[in-house]
């Protein structure tokens, strides 16, 4: 980033009210999780073809949404474990 830019948003950052400079950091989140996105897309395309010459079948819609369906049960599981965790320990000082 050129510094006279960088100068410059730094400067008007500090003349914003902290729900605004909130806003700024989940747009720039938004902004660094958008290209990540578009890479890993670009990375994908990119084999696509090797796959295809390798005979890689490709996957179904269906496939996909079971996927996905399962990973998030999975997190759902694991974030109610990690939430659970806490209150494990708390209990167990009580006994003492």
């Amino acid at each position: 980033m050129d510094s006279t830019v960088e100068q410059t948003l730094i400067s008007q950052l500090r003349t914003l009210a902290p729900q605004q400079v909130a806003e700024v950091v989940d747009f720039v989140e938004f902004l660094a999780a958008k290209a990540s996105k578009r890479a890993a897309l670009d990375r994908l395309l990119a084999i696509a073809p090797a796959l295809e010459a390798a005979g890689v079948q490709p996957v179904s819609e269906e496939e996909i949404a079971a996927e996905v369906k399962a990973a998030r049960a999975e997190r759902r599981l694991r974030l109610a474990a990690l939430a659970a965790q806490p209150a494990a320990k708390d209990s167990g000082a009580d006994r003492h």
